[in-house]
């Protein structure tokens, strides 16, 4: 599927009379567009999208022509699906994805094609770690950044014992190891982990070990379809009377409507929450909400809009010409990118050093009751840049 947002002729001409780049960039979107994370999809599409549009529909004078490939959420189509916008579209720059495992063969696919690569969600540790490249960037956040974050909050409160619950995959193993590691470093013990195979949500049996188990607090990343029946079921179960659970912020991001009444009163931390009240959020969700009617911002949409704001900052400093991969890949690198979140710069890895929020659902919101850490950055392990 393939939507073109082009100039008109003559303007184009214009262009390349005067000595200009090409007046077309062309732009990969590489995202679920079904299944679990198809709304996810939508909302960084939509964000990138959005911020095009406040620039009168081009980034650095230069019209985009998008491509669009459904991951499917399956690492193993990932390199062919990759290759598809990147020897078939011959795309100038790739922007995907949500799934971790997806990401990684993304990212391999990127560099070896020597192609600009933003990942406006999937948090896969490694690729800002051993797997760490010069024209891979990050909009979002490294896996083990909210559950750090959320591991410090529980020490802070007292619990002595925890149980993590999340899916068998990158994204959730690196989550539920950042909280075990700033949890036992604030003296609380991960008496188990528990998983279940992607994307299953027969939780039951897990709940009642859960129930046997009795930790102080339950720790757990799902996002999506999953989370939305996590947290229903472990409402129905009467776990939340006993038992707190606590999250990755994707638990209850884009997914409230859908759990309702199961999501009240439950914590999260990330790096972006709904109320923060601030020029820059309060323009960034009026935007949204009048281009696309009755769908709420969420984190998602907020990065997909600094995908395109990393990439601007990237093709302004190149005056649109992308072929100056080595400058425009230094600028996006350098750039201190104005986000509805707060204002973040990349690491040397490509991902935002950023605050982490803690926050309580209220109604249909999660709202910040605070900031968990200040200005997180990814550890980076293995990254050799």
């Amino acid at each position: 599927m393939k939507h073109v947002f082009t100039g008109t002729v003559l303007a184009s001409a214009l262009l390349l009379c005067a000595g200009t780049a090409s007046a077309t960039v062309k732009i990969g979107f590489m995202l679920p567009y079904s299944g679990t994370y198809a709304k996810l999809g939508e909302a960084i599409e939509n964000g990138f999208k959005l911020y095009v549009k406040e620039q009168g529909g081009k980034l650095a004078g230069q019209d985009l022509e998008y491509f669009q490939v459904d991951d499917e959420s399956n690492p193993a189509k990932a390199t062919d699906n990759a290759n598809r916008l990147i020897q078939r579209d011959k795309v100038d720059i790739l922007v995907g994805t949500v799934h971790s495992g997806v990401a990684v063969a993304l990212a391999k696919a990127a560099d070896d094609s020597d192609t600009t690569l933003i990942i406006p969600n999937a948090g896969a540790d490694v690729i800002t770690g051993p797997l760490c490249s010069k024209n891979v960037f990050r909009s979002s956040f490294s896996n083990s950044q909210p559950g750090i974050a959320m591991g410090m909050v529980a020490a802070k409160k007292g619990y002595k014992t925890a149980v993590t619950i999340t899916w068998n995959y990158a994204a959730g193993k690196e989550s539920t190891s950042g909280f075990a590691q700033s949890f036992e470093k604030g003296g609380g013990k991960v008496l188990k982990n528990l998983t279940l195979p992607f994307p299953n949500v027969e939780f039951q049996p897990l709940l009642t070990e859960i129930a046997s188990i009795k930790p102080d607090v339950v720790y757990t990343f799902f996002a999506g379809g999953g989370a939305v029946k996590f947290v229903k079921d472990y409402y129905a179960a009467g776990l939340r009377k006993t038992i707190p659970l606590v999250g990755a912020g994707f638990l209850t991001d884009g997914t409230l409507q859908a759990q309702g009444e199961a999501a009240q009163g439950l914590l999260t931390t990330l790096h972006y929450a709904d109320n923060l009240n601030t020029p820059r959020d309060n323009a960034f969700r009026a935007d949204y909400t009048k281009t696309y009617p009755k769908i709420e911002p969420d984190v998602y949409a907020v990065q997909g809009y600094d995908a395109a704001q990393i990439l601007a900052a990237g093709m302004n400093a190149v005056k649109g010409d992308v072929s100056k991969k080595a400058e425009m890949r230094a600028a996006m690198s350098g750039a201190t990118i104005d986000s509805p979140r707060g204002t973040f710069k990349l690491s040397k890895a490509g991902n935002p050093i950023q605050d982490f929020y803690l926050r309580e659902v209220k109604g249909d919101k999660n709202v910040s009751i605070g900031i968990a850490v200040k200005d997180l950055a990814d550890p980076a392990r293995g990254c050799k840049l």
